[in-house]
């Protein structure tokens, strides 16, 4: 632990791959080695602001190094299944530089092949050793991780997850031009141009099922495109001419929850035929097989029960904010930092898409935004209280442009999360904020987003509510600066101990230098 009253430490050169046109491929070589090198890269995936990497070797990843590498903001340690995050836009340019890589490396050399010159200098004796001590330590810390991360209900949480955090920019992206579209009908500008950016904004979201059917196949070891094709028979038109117990279906009956339900299906009945279908007979019994089979299901039972489910999370969402929205709001603002920090947020997407198809925007995510604004406040509250710590200061001034658009893991890895107590004050800040926007909802002024995907002031072009555009804007506006407010104050009054706002140095915590990490004590 750094002694009180040491100053910072000087900032260590740049290394090759800080600057330059070649910085992403410079990065993604030096993680390579960080994280076991190639042979130890299972699968390579980004989101907005996260590489989410699969492991065969959890052991292998040198943590220490991976969290002071020059561009890594935090680590999000899941065992196997591992998360650097790196920040938008830097982890889009990474991912693909990091699979070449791995994709280019040469094929493992056998351990037993460079054992075999040292096998005669051994003892049986240490050798065996040795081995029974690696075995002993590798199972320990192999029951620790099991123990701790691979929970079924966590596990399936993050492969849920990971069906649509690919949807994300396509969802950015349509969510924009419709609120674009909006924009200019509400002024009555290029009257000309509404229908064509209308048609822009609504293509992705009219077969989002497609989409949600090839990657739920691709996520659950199935063959995408049959997931695909069995998904879009839940947004086929003609389904309109099935009956089904006394009741027509209608097109895209049950959303996103049908296609994921679907394509389950659609694996389930793939694995089944591969295991027992000849294999002479495979190419064509088994993707029929698979469509039939799965496509009748859901057409008689799936899309009904999908249906319900939606129309239930509408009613219920409409209910909890109607009846409870305060203390509704206060409790999910207050609550959701911990699950970005866990990485679990992104299991709400099928919710927040739900709420959309069904009423045009999801009351939910400007209420849970709140959470970034509170974390916003208790960095500015950091910021002030810890004057004679340059370190700290300088890392929330370059985490807090992306904190207030809405990208919240630089500030809680690189300042919140390390100091501690400051990490929870910026959950209440988000508790007040979220319970604003959950009182207005209350009182019958709901404000909701169009698109999932964006927070903080980035969600601005994407508001709509009972209200309107305008309306909606505004009112966000005032429960971010609620939670500004309440992130700051209780961070500055309750985030520090006495001795620790006057401290300059601490233990490093996720890869934050010495000098910008004070615990309290």
């Amino acid at each position: 632990m750094t002694p009180p009253g040491t100053p910072p430490p000087e900032a260590s050169p740049a290394t090759p791959y800080d600057h330059g046109p070649d910085r992403h491929t410079g990065t993604a070589a030096a993680l390579l080695p960080l994280l076991g090198g190639a042979a130890n890269l299972a699968s390579v995936a980004h989101c907005m602001t996260r590489l989410r990497l699969e492991l065969h070797d959890r052991a292998l990843v040198r943590d220490a190094e991976l969290r002071a590498l020059p561009g890594v903001l935090g680590v999000v340690d899941g065992g196997t299944s591992y998360q650097v995050v790196l920040g938008p836009g830097t982890v889009a340019r990474v991912a693909p530089e990091l699979e070449r890589l791995r994709s280019a490396a040469p094929p493992p050399v056998a351990v037993e092949a460079l054992a075999a010159p040292l096998a005669g200098s051994l003892t049986e004796s240490l050798t065996e050793s040795l081995a029974d001590s690696l075995a002993e330590r590798g199972a320990a810390l192999r029951a620790e991780r099991a123990a701790r991360n691979a929970t079924p209900g966590r596990l399936l949480l993050r492969r849920i997850a990971a069906v649509f955090v690919p949807l994300i920019p396509a969802l950015i992206g349509c969510g924009i031009v419709a609120a674009l579209a909006g924009l200019l009908a509400n002024t009555r500008l290029l009257p000309g141009l509404v229908p064509a950016l209308v048609a822009v904004a609504s293509g992705f979201m009219a077969l989002i099922a497609v989409f949600v059917g090839v990657n739920t196949a691709k996520e659950f070891g199935g063959t995408p495109v049959l997931g695909g094709a069995v998904a879009a028979v839940t947004v086929f038109g003609g389904v309109v001419r099935i009956d089904v117990f006394g009741e027509r279906l209608v097109p895209g009956e049950g959303g996103v929850l049908g296609a994921l339900a679907a394509a389950l299906l659609a694996v389930r009945v793939e694995k089944w035929c591969r295991h027992r279908v000849p294999e002479a007979l495979d190419v064509l019994l088994t993707p029929t097989l698979t469509v039939l089979v799965a496509g009748l299901v859901t057409l008689y039972g799936l899309m009904s029960v999908a249906g319900r489910a939606a129309t239930a999370i509408g009613h219920g969402a409409d209910w909890l904010l109607s009846n409870g929205g305060a203390a509704a709001g206060f409790l999910l603002g207050g609550l959701f930092l911990p699950l970005v920090l866990l990485g679990l947020h992104q299991a709400l997407i099928p919710i927040h898409a739900t709420l959309i198809q069904q009423q045009g925007y999801t009351v939910l995510l400007p209420l849970l935004s709140m959470a970034g604004a509170g974390q916003v406040g208790a960095a500015l509250a950091v910021h002030v209280r810890l004057r004679d710590d340059g370190s700290v200061r300088r890392t929330v001034r370059s985490a807090l442009p992306a904190g207030l658009l809405g990208i919240g893991e630089p500030l809680i890895y690189g300042v919140s999360l390390p100091l501690g107590r400051p990490f929870l004050t910026a959950c209440v800040g988000g508790a007040f904020g979220g319970g604003f926007v959950g009182l207005l909802a209350q009182s019958g002024h709901t404000v909701g987003a169009t698109a999932i995907g964006p927070s903080g002031w980035a969600l601005f072009p994407l508001l709509n509510g009972s209200d309107g555009p305008g309306p909606a804007a505004a009112l966000y506006g005032a429960g971010l600066l609620i939670g500004y407010l309440a992130g700051f104050l209780a961070t500055y009054f309750f985030g520090f101990t006495g001795r620790t706002a006057s401290r300059k140095g601490g233990t490093p915590v996720q890869g934050v230098p010495p000098s910008a990490c004070v615990q309290d004590e």
